[in-house]
């Protein structure tokens, strides 16, 4: 069966700088290679025969590089946003998507199965699977929780706090298209309110393995050292 996925590569990288002053964020080094060459080979190795990767920064540049995906055994296309149109919107420019298939932005290091996670959705017939990551969140200051009167009732020294956060990989079903709007700024955030609101939720899968989003400096540099230390799956 055919496999079909879409990578998100029209951002600015502004976190990223200086590293995106002269580069678009997806041909950032990780180790030897670009990050959105670990991505393709990665894709590549799970399945996926035709990559889109929608393009608006520095286009060029990696078109240049990416080419027909040829040299990596798989097919790419393109699809040119004329303005930026966040995560989501990108996706409706695309004209010839199938049933399913998977999203994923151009800057996530991750260990993710994704051959897997792509048949998981299409079995469970989801019309959106997100891959999640559990994160711990420090808070480095001493908690006060006030209550009436501006009474203190509890105190919480530097307290952590478990979140599921989204890995920016996301397998979706056509009917998504239905909830986004034409030439529109429209995120990922839209898109999870608007399939709540209309009674249509996503699912939210966990990856427990490696994920790492280099969108910035601090990340990019553990993403170097991982890479080097062969903690990256390729």
């Amino acid at each position: 069966m055919s496999k079909r996925a879409v990578i998100l590569a029209g951002g600015k990288g502004t976190r990223l700088k200086p590293y995106t002053i002269s580069l678009p964020k997806p041909l950032v080094p990780v180790g030897d290679m670009p990050i959105i060459e670990i991505i393709i080979r990665q894709l590549t190795k799970n399945g996926f025969d035709h990559i889109t990767i929608t393009v608006n920064h520095m286009a060029d540049i990696i078109r240049a590089f990416c080419g027909d995906g040829s040299k990596w055994g798989t097919f790419i296309d393109y699809s040119l946003e004329d303005k930026p149109l966040s995560t989501m919107g990108p996706l409706k420019l695309i004209t010839d998507l199938p049933e399913d298939f998977l999203v994923m932005n151009g800057d996530v290091l991750t260990d993710l199965d994704f051959g897997m996670f792509y048949n998981e959705h299409v079995a469970s017939r989801n019309i959106f699977t997100v891959s999640a990551y559990s994160r711990d969140q420090k808070v480095d200051y001493g908690v006060l929780e006030v209550g009436i009167n501006n009474k203190l009732v509890n105190f919480v020294e530097k307290p952590t706090t478990r979140y599921n956060v989204s890995m920016g990989v996301y397998m979706a079903n056509r009917s998504i298209l239905d909830y986004i709007p034409e030439n529109q700024l429209y995120g990922f955030d839209y898109l999870m309110l608007d399939l709540i609101k209309f009674s249509n939720p996503a699912t939210v899968k966990v990856h427990s393995g490696y994920w790492l989003d280099i969108g910035r400096p601090d990340d990019y540099e553990k993403a170097c050292n991982d890479y080097e230390e062969n903690k990256i799956l390729i």
